[in-house]
């Protein structure tokens, strides 16, 4: 049961389809073991045209809209969780953005190179103590007489390692709050910009996280993306673009997970495991319909905010649930290490963390249900 798709959302399925089936799928083993994902797949994600997705022929993009970047994550997240994730960092709070917000000279610049694949994209927000409210955070930047100096440390980075080209958020004056902080455009070869660590993560192994260094970074004047003061719109606008993509990879995964449970169970099984076949459906179904119509509402330019969360919301409890159904489901096997069943637990439990966690999401919903932001009646 799965919604209709416009014509060209379906040839990007179908393109996602045999590129998984080709590229990922044998490989998604070892990307788990070595925490790493090929060149030569990252190679053919760009030759396939994945990275240029959403963005228009005049950058270099292959254009494509919302519901059709959200069916290819889906497909690659499938095979993959980390392949998926990696695609949708770089193009739903990275190369979008700079879309939306870039001059033309920045697009030249930055947003080519993103489109073609030549650079992956990451997004620097998060802090050792600025997580799930970027109005605390505490990078700072000052002026000086040929630019921006930046100074601080970005934790939890996806793309992080070899990102050639971050968006990082850094606040003029913690006292300012929102009104503080702006966006920069950093390329990681910048003279003061490291990488202090990478992190070993319980699933999603192979999507670099890292921790992020800022040391004096000078930036010319036309490294800030927007205005000065602009950076927490910036940065909210990409998160709830960067939910949907989540919301679809989730997707991907709890859908893996599902087939791999009905495959174990045959007719003469005990009522237990059809019972667990029927709720997971269910649930997989629920997510698959919001995921869509949070990709719907974007594509038609109208506020999706109270949709890309609860699509996120849905999509990663969903992913959680039916994966760990399907250990219980293998029995013994499920929970051997290495097994699919097991590797899909893991990579599905560390959607209800990124991009805003479910407490966030709640938080979301709840304040945009009681006092709806565009007069919108959410019910």
């Amino acid at each position: 049961m799965s919604p209709v798709l416009p014509s060209d959302a379906r040839g990007w399925r179908e393109r996602a389809r045999s590129f998984v089936a080709h590229s990922v799928a044998p490989v998604a083993e070892q990307i788990d073991r070595e925490d790493r994902i090929p060149d030569a797949l990252l190679r053919g994600l760009a030759e396939a045209g994945f990275l240029g997705l959403g963005i228009p022929p005049e950058w270099d993009g292959n254009g494509g809209d919302a519901r059709a970047t959200v069916a290819v994550l889906e497909e690659l997240s499938r095979a993959s969780a980390a392949v998926g994730v990696l695609v949708a960092v770089h193009l739903s709070v990275c190369s979008l953005p700079i879309l939306s917000w870039g001059t033309d000279a920045q697009c030249g610049e930055f947003l080519r190179p993103l489109a073609r694949g030549e650079q992956i994209g990451a997004f620097a927000l998060t802090e050792p103590n600025a997580g799930s409210d970027p109005a605390s955070l505490r990078t700072r930047y000052s002026r000086d007489e040929n630019g921006f100096v930046l100074e601080g440390t970005k934790t939890f980075i996806s793309n992080g390692v070899s990102a050639g080209v971050v968006l990082v958020f850094a606040t003029r004056d913690p006292a300012l709050g929102h009104r503080g902080i702006s966006a920069f455009i950093v390329p990681p070869g910048t003279a003061g910009f490291s990488v202090a660590q990478r992190f070993d993560k319980l699933g999603m192994r192979g999507s670099e996280t890292a921790e992020l260094v800022l040391h004096e970074v000078r930036l010319p004047p036309q490294s800030l993306l927007g205005a000065e003061g602009e950076g927490l719109r910036v940065a909210l606008g990409a998160l709830q673009g960067g939910r949907v993509g989540i919301a679809s990879c989730a997707l991907g995964v709890a859908e893996a997970a599902f087939a791999l449970m009905v495959s174990a169970v045959s007719r003469e099984d005990a009522d237990w495991k059809r019972t667990v076949i029927a709720r997971s459906y269910a649930d997989l179904a629920s997510a698959r319909a919001l995921v869509a119509l949070a990709a719907q509402r974007k594509d038609s330019g109208e506020s999706y905010v109270e949709e890309a969360s609860v699509a996120k919301l849905v999509a990663s409890r969903a992913a959680v649930q039916i994966a760990s159904a399907g250990v219980d489901v293998a029995g013994p096997t499920g929970v051997r290490a290495g097994s699919p069943a097991e590797r899909l637990l893991r990579d599905a439990r560390v959607f209800p963390i990124v991009e805003g966690t479910t407490e966030i999401q709640e938080l979301i919903l709840a304040r945009n249900i009681i006092s709806p932001r565009d007069g919108r009646n959410p019910l």
